[in-house]
């Protein structure tokens, strides 16, 4: 059996490795004084260090209190938990910036069609009965890496417009984000997109710019086929966006456990069921504005691939316990859950990087590599 490496193993020896994730210990500390996240020394020498026991806190789950012993333990800094605390409260602009720099290191995707799948998940304090912050995830579906990330507060709903997309490329999300706004944004940049449909969220249209009967054309499907309808809705400033409804009618067991969670839900807060939802229940349909090249079965079974992402946000509660930060002000709270995502990231990457038969395990820095390539053209130079 593989020994398991301690925190003070990775942190104290193997933390030059880490470092070279990020782009080298010169490029952490710039980012730090230019986010605001260190400007004296004291007790502790580099922002480098910081990161280290941020790391140490957040991500292998220690007290204050015991990540300063084990800060003077390492004989790397004498300081006290309020000291500690101080320190990583300011750190929530620098770790968003270390995130994205990560981010942007370029991974090989398989060539073809690129699939990004949207989705957001709630974020409590440990003991909280509501949300205290919500995270909004992009997902590239051939590396399963992330491609964008935001963490906002509790009122920061999801939405497509959070995020950039290149043409020609498919979107796929659920129903928050089945909003008018959002998919004209989409399709405005050449995208297309792959959305579930609440039947209440987006007014459509047929062709004709008549109104479209959404259950009239739910009830018109055959039994276990999918079914399509071309349908216009129109953006916020009025502009019809020509799209597809593809629907299917769900088995007779996979429409009664949705409405039985249907009542469940309702009854608890009170209130009553829409005889439409309940209908609604018994089917499945989305909106995209994929070519109709592309045919209703395999619009569904793009949709089906969704269920990556949940399994994504799954990994991150369960594995780096995200979900439930032991924190109180929303500084760290935002810092605590930013130190997570960094070694997310850090983690698709050095999956990626053994894949792709790197014999040291680590990037090299790109500021090394500059430097050798500008040391070559001067001696060719000289030579010449």
């Amino acid at each position: 059996m593989e020994q398991r490496v301690e925190e003070r193993e990775w942190i104290q020896f193997q933390w030059p490795y880490l470092m070279a994730w990020l782009g080298g210990e010169a490029r952490v500390n710039a980012l730090a004084y230019q986010n605001g996240a260190f400007s004296r020394r004291r007790e502790i020498e580099s922002p480098a260090q910081v990161l280290q026991l941020l790391l140490t806190w957040a991500v292998a789950e220690r007290s204050l209190r015991e990540t300063a012993a084990l800060a003077a333990e390492a004989e790397m800094a004498d300081v006290s938990d309020v000291a500690l605390m101080k320190r990583f409260a300011r750190a929530g602009k620098w770790l968003g910036a270390l995130l994205t720099a990560a981010m942007e290191v370029e991974i090989a995707k398989p060539p073809g069609i690129r699939i990004r799948l949207l989705d957001a998940s709630t974020i409590q304090r440990r003991g909280s009965r509501g949300t205290d912050a919500r995270l909004h995830l992009c997902l590239d579906l051939a590396t399963n890496c992330f491609e964008a990330v935001e963490l906002t507060d509790s009122k920061g709903g999801e939405s497509a417009e959070r995020f950039t997309f290149t043409a020609g490329e498919i979107v796929v999300a659920d129903r928050g984000y089945a909003r008018r706004g959002d998919l004209a944004a989409i399709a405005r940049q050449g995208a297309h997109f792959i959305v579930r449909l609440p039947w209440s969220n987006v007014p459509l249209e047929r062709a004709d710019g008549n109104a479209f009967d959404l259950f009239e054309a739910l009830g018109s499907l055959a039994e276990a086929e999918p079914g399509e309808f071309g349908v216009v809705f129109r953006d916020p400033d009025g502009e019809p966006i020509p799209c597809r409804l593809v629907a299917i009618r769900k088995s007779e067991a996979a429409s009664a456990k949705t409405r039985h969670r249907l009542m469940r839900k309702k009854s608890r807060h009170q209130h009553r069921v829409d005889g439409r939802t309940l209908e609604a229940a018994g089917y499945v349909f989305v909106l995209t504005n994929l070519p109709t090249s592309l045919s209703a079965a395999s619009v569904l079974d793009l949709y089906r691939l969704r269920w990556q992402i949940e399994m994504k946000f799954k990994t991150l509660k369960s594995v780096i316990h995200l979900g439930n930060t032991p924190v109180r002000s929303s500084e760290l709270l935002t810092v605590y859950v930013l130190a997570k995502l960094l070694v997310a990231v850090l983690i698709d990457q050095f999956i990626e990087q053994a894949e792709s038969f790197s014999p040291w395990g680590y990037p090299l820095p790109a500021a090394e590599l500059l430097a050798s390539h500008k040391a070559t053209s001067r001696s060719d130079s000289h030579r010449n």
